[in-house]
Parts: structure tokens; C-alpha cells; sequence
């Protein structure tokens, strides 16, 4: 029996570096486990972000179009408003997919600045379908849609830890007078 005790401290410690190394590698496994799935989190909140800013552009872009066909803006490519309906429906309708993604995954900054450039994307809508033809109205609704489309991305890189970028803003030919 006195062996085993002259090998019982050995054996101990044996027994407790074990133990660290078990307990060592699990707290490592997850740590890495919840950055990992931090970092899909993030890549995954990253493209709602983006779907939606996409969906939103279309209907932007759209806008333009039809502002161009009624005389309010210098779009190259003018589109009637009623060639323009069935593709404003359909850039709407993906709008409201990304839309509900957003809501789920996007911080509370980003889905407000998200519901004030909608906002005046509908206002846009709203002046086309009533056939306005007015430049300067035209005009301040651009400014303010720039300015929403602005505050969206900048809260989208604020709660994504990103950098400033660029604001966007280029210059742009002036309305057909």
C-alpha cells in the first residue's frame, strides 16, 4: 500500500491536469462557437440590410423613370406611369419579404431609418400617380429621399461597427426647365 501512496500525488496530478485540460478546451470550444455564430449573425443582418436597401432602390429608380416621362427629372430612360404600374406592384411586393427580414434581424436605429426612407419613397409614388408636374417639388422630394437613403446607411454601418462612407451624393444634371 505505501506505493500507491508514494504514487498517490502523481496520480492527483495527473487527475487535475486533466480536469484544466477538459475544462480549458470546452470554455475554448465555446467561445469560438458563439463568435461563430456571431459572425453568421452579422453576415446574415448584413444582406437584410442590403436586400432591402436593393428592393427600395428599385422602386427609387422606377420613380425616376416615370418623373422623367412627366417632365420632372432628367432620367435618360423615361417610363409611362402605366408601363411603370406592373413593375412598381412587383418592386413593392419584394419589398415587403425584405421588409419583414429587416424587422426581425435590424436594430432598432436601422429599422427606423429604414421606415423614413420608405416613407418618402411612397411619398414619390404618391406625387407620380397623381401626374404633378412640378420640377422644384420634384426636386426637394429627391433631396429628402437622398437624405433618408443617407441616414439609412449610415445607421446600417453604426450597427455594423463599419467605417463612414461614402455619402452618396454626386452631382446630378439639372431638371428639363
Amino acid at each position: 500500500m505505501s506505493a500507491f501512496i508514494q504514487q498517490l500525488p502523481a496520480l492527483i496530478g495527473v487527475v487535475i491536469g486533466a480536469l484544466g485540460s477538459y475544462t480549458a478546451i470546452m470554455r475554448s470550444d465555446r467561445a469560438r462557437f458563439r463568435r461563430e455564430r456571431a459572425a453568421r449573425w452579422e453576415e446574415r443582418r448584413l444582406e437584410v440590410y442590403a436586400d432591402y436597401a436593393r428592393s427600395l432602390k428599385k422602386s427609387v429608380t422606377l420613380n425616376y423613370r416615370v418623373a422623367a416621362h412627366l417632365g420632372n427629372d432628367p432620367h435618360p430612360h423615361p417610363l409611362s406611369p402605366e408601363e411603370a404600374a406592373p413593375l412598381l406592384a412587383a418592386a413593392s411586393d419584394g419589398r415587403d419579404p425584405s421588409g419583414e427580414a429587416l424587422l426581425m434581424l435590424g436594430s432598432r436605429e436601422v429599422v427606423d431609418g429604414a421606415r423614413a426612407w420608405v416613407e418618402v419613397v411612397l411619398e414619390m409614388e404618391g406625387f407620380l400617380r397623381e401626374g404633378r408636374r412640378d420640377p422644384q417639388a420634384w426636386q426637394a422630394l429627391l433631396a429628402r429621399q437622398r437624405e433618408a437613403r443617407r441616414d439609412y446607411y449610415a445607421a446600417v454601418r453604426d450597427d455594423m461597427a463599419l467605417a463612414p462612407g461614402h455619402s452618396g451624393q454626386w452631382r446630378v444634371l439639372p431638371p428639363p426647365s
